[in-house]
């Protein structure tokens, strides 16, 4: 069996680094307008759950181009012996 490419491992990497970047500018905004570390606390949490649910979401809404396709068919293929 072949192994995954890098962009395929560092896929999820990219999620939750994406979700922990919103997480933060949002408890940071938050932080300025109330000056409440607990309340930012609170919101980035929130933020960063939602946002990772939402992109994770997405990503499984794309559909397989070409080449996905050819390789999900191997590997059915190759399970099946």
């Amino acid at each position: 069996m072949t192994e995954p490419s890098r962009k395929d491992r560092t896929r999820p990497a990219e999620l939750l680094l994406l979700s922990a970047g919103l997480a933060i500018f949002i408890a940071l905004i938050v932080m300025m307008s109330t000056r409440q570390w607990i309340l930012a606390l609170i919101f980035g949490g929130i933020a960063f759950i939602v946002a990772l649910v939402v992109l994770a979401m997405l990503v499984l809404a794309i559909r397989p181009d070409g080449a996905e396709k050819l390789d999900l068919d191997e590997q059915d293929r190759g399970a099946g012996h």
